[in-house]
Formats: C-alpha cells, sequence, structure tokens
C-alpha cells in the first residue's frame, strides 16, 4: 500500500514537473536501442535486465527497464487507486519496475495512436513515452493507445557513465525489438533479447560471474 500512496502523491504533483523533451542524439547515441545486463554489471537491481534506452546524449542517459514487474501490481490497480473511474480499455498489464531512479514517478511507453505534443517523447515511429496524468486519464477512454505499458521509476546514468559500463563489458547493445515492451512473459525477455544477436546465456561467463 505504501508504493500505492507515493504513487498517488506523484500524481497530485505531475501537473507541475517539467515535460519530456528530446535529447539531441550524439554519433554513438543508444537511443532506440536495447541494453542487456551481463553478469559483469554486479548490480543486483539490474540482474539479467533489459533496458529500453528512451534517451542518450553526451551529458546523460536514460532506458526503462522492461522485464521486471513490481510484484503482482497491474495498471487497473494504481488507475483505480487514484481516483481515475472506468474499465482500462488497454490490455491489462503489469506494472514494470522501471530503474531505481524517481521511483515514485511513473512512465508510459506506448504504441504512437496516443500523443500529447507538449508532453510526449517520440522515441521512434511506433513507440512514444509520456509521464503525465493525462495520459492514465486515457487509458480508460477510447482516447487510449492501443498498446500501452506503465513503468515506474527509471534507469539513468552521468556523463560518460554508460559508456565506462560497456567498456566493463557490463552491457551488450541490441537492436529493439519493440513487441517485447508489450509482452508480459517477463521471464523470458532476457533470452530473447540475446537472442536478436545470436549470443546464448551460457557463452556470458566470458563476462565475469554466471549465466
Amino acid at each position: 500500500m505504501g508504493f500505492l500512496i507515493n504513487f498517488a502523491r506523484w500524481v497530485e504533483k505531475i501537473s507541475n514537473a517539467p515535460h519530456l523533451v528530446s535529447m539531441s542524439d550524439t554519433p554513438t547515441s543508444l537511443r532506440g536501442k536495447y541494453l542487456i545486463a551481463t553478469p559483469s554489471l554486479g548490480d543486483p537491481r539490474f540482474e539479467r535486465a533489459v533496458v529500453y534506452m528512451c534517451a542518450h546524449d553526451a551529458d546523460h542517459a536514460m532506458g526503462v527497464v522492461i522485464n521486471k514487474s513490481k510484484g503482482e501490481l497491474v495498471i487497473s490497480d494504481l488507475i483505480n487507486h487514484i481516483g481515475i473511474e472506468g474499465a482500462v480499455t488497454v490490455a491489462d498489464t503489469p506494472v514494470l519496475e522501471g530503474g531505481p531512479v524517481d521511483i515514485d514517478r511513473g512512465f508510459v511507453l506506448h504504441s504512437p495512436d496516443y500523443f500529447s505534443e507538449e508532453t510526449s517523447l517520440k522515441l521512434s515511429d511506433t513507440l512514444s513515452l509520456t509521464s503525465t496524468k493525462n495520459v492514465l486519464e486515457a487509458l480508460v477512454t477510447d482516447k487510449a493507445p492501443s498498446q500501452a505499458v506503465l513503468a515506474v521509476g527509471y534507469a539513468g546514468w552521468g556523463e560518460g557513465q554508460i559508456e565506462r559500463e560497456l567498456v566493463q563489458n557490463a552491457w551488450l547493445v541490441c537492436e529493439a525489438d519493440e513487441s517485447l515492451i508489450f509482452d508480459t512473459k517477463m521471464n523470458d525477455k532476457w533470452h530473447r533479447a540475446l537472442d536478436i544477436i545470436g549470443i546464448s546465456p551460457e557463452s556470458l561467463s566470458f563476462f565475469g560471474g554466471t549465466a
């Protein structure tokens, strides 16, 4: 219940929060890629994590973990708790544990048939990100996106941090198969992401630790 209370507080203040803005890509930007955690990472919060990278420039990086759920919570649990009336019109998927930063804020990854010029960030031709109460209210109407997942918190890196972790073989990088984002089989996503680049879990012993 404590988490739900914190989430409700986030909704109360979200209208005053800065709007999401697009970051300028660098030539080596990871935006739109998946990061796949390897045993070298050594951080239990990201064990076997798959992170969709929403932004990356010379100063910072931001992504959402797409394969870890927040207990048994589903979208309708949070929608109902914060007083939004009506049935959820999208798939009532598990709430994602998006990362250890801003754990009282929610981020909705969704198909582009919902988009707010002021508050949505276009991630690709088929995926957007919005983090205001408006998108939560839309989820119980006919204006809802056809696909949506709600993540609480995000993964963030400061200047040069993600680059250092890549040099240390903490992450593998691959093209993002966006269908994984909306798949509810959390335990399969890490293996399926590895399949994209043709790497077996057993081969990750090269990166340290055990796979």
